[in-house]
């Protein structure tokens, strides 16, 4: 019995509820969307389901890595998350997606978004790393100004 419970957490992200939310929604993902009737929604079909597959990659690789590099992986997994909400409206529009199928793929982006976000701030206050929100607000408000010089552009902190 010891030795079950050594190969089930083996690979750790396998314990993670976000990891299984994200296999889910590619799995839903492949058997969901419409067979590609041209070599574009071919296209399509396989950036949408490589974006969906990020999403689960990222949490994996990171989950191996410190907290700063898995926080780093969160994001990108993130950055992946919001690729699919862009693919799932374009599949809406070409009819590769019903109404149904819109709604569904939207709302599991957002509860995936939700479960990295939390990932990401659980990570952040047990490394004392978190910015205090008045440094959040003050960041944002510089993406909002134009870039003036490349001094500027390396001021900034790219990493949200």
């Amino acid at each position: 019995m010891e030795e079950q419970e050594r190969n089930a957490s083996f690979f750790r992200f396998e314990d993670l509820r976000l990891y299984a939310k994200a296999t889910d929604y590619s799995s839903w993902l492949v058997r969901t969307i419409a067979e590609p009737q041209s070599k574009r929604e071919k296209i399509l079909v396989e950036s949408f389901c490589r974006s969906s597959f990020d999403i689960s990659l990222n949490i994996a690789e990171g989950s191996a890595r410190n907290k700063t590099q898995f926080e780093y992986y969160l994001k990108i997994a993130k950055t992946a998350i919001r690729e699919c909400v862009v693919f799932t409206a374009v599949a809406k529009d070409c009819g590769l997606f019903n109404d149904e199928a819109y709604e569904h793929s939207r709302e599991l982006l957002m509860e995936l978004t939700r479960m990295v976000g939390a990932l990401i701030i659980s990570i952040q206050r047990s490394t004392g790393t978190r910015r205090r929100d008045n440094d959040e607000r003050e960041e944002r408000d510089n993406f909002a100004t134009p870039i003036e010089d490349d001094d500027t552009l390396n001021q900034i902190d790219t990493n949200f």
